[in-house]
């Protein structure tokens, strides 16, 4: 029996250390937007005045769920950006969003280009990364069968 316990904790440090090694070894693609990514630093200092700002979530609802998202947004997916620029305010500051920034990198360059004030594109994992908490959105349970 204690074999089988050693090979089973033997197994789980090695996934652990596979998973760990993967994270580690992610290096982020180029940056090639002319939006600015932002750090965390500078997300929560537009964060703090939240009368001036609107977050622009770009990407699909299942990654809302799974990825977190900041507290309050709007959220119209990348490829819809240029489809719904009336509902974008062009009186507050945007702050784009995606996981990693880079969706949020393009629609900041698009929205640039129509007029909108972009402050930054900003990734929710990158800003757990460097210490943030994103909001997790709980789906509602599912109903009984009858």
């Amino acid at each position: 029996m204690n074999i089988v316990k050693s090979f089973v904790f033997l197994a789980a440090s090695l996934v652990a250390s596979a998973s760990f090694a993967q994270q580690a070894a992610y290096q982020p693609p180029p940056w090639t937007y002319q939006t600015k990514q932002l750090n965390r630093a500078e997300i929560d200092a537009l964060l703090a005045k939240p009368q001036q700002v609107v977050v622009l979530d770009v990407r699909r609802p299942d990654e809302l769920i799974s990825k977190g998202a900041f507290p309050v947004y709007l959220n119209i997916q990348t490829k819809e950006v240029e489809q719904n620029l009336g509902y974008i305010p062009k009186d507050r500051t945007i702050i784009t969003v995606s996981n990693r920034a880079h969706r949020a990198g393009a629609v900041g360059d698009i929205l640039t280009a129509k007029g909108f004030k972009v402050a930054g594109a900003a990734g929710t994992l990158d800003y757990e990364d460097q210490g943030g908490k994103v909001a997790r959105i709980q789906p509602p349970a599912p109903k009984p069968a009858n």
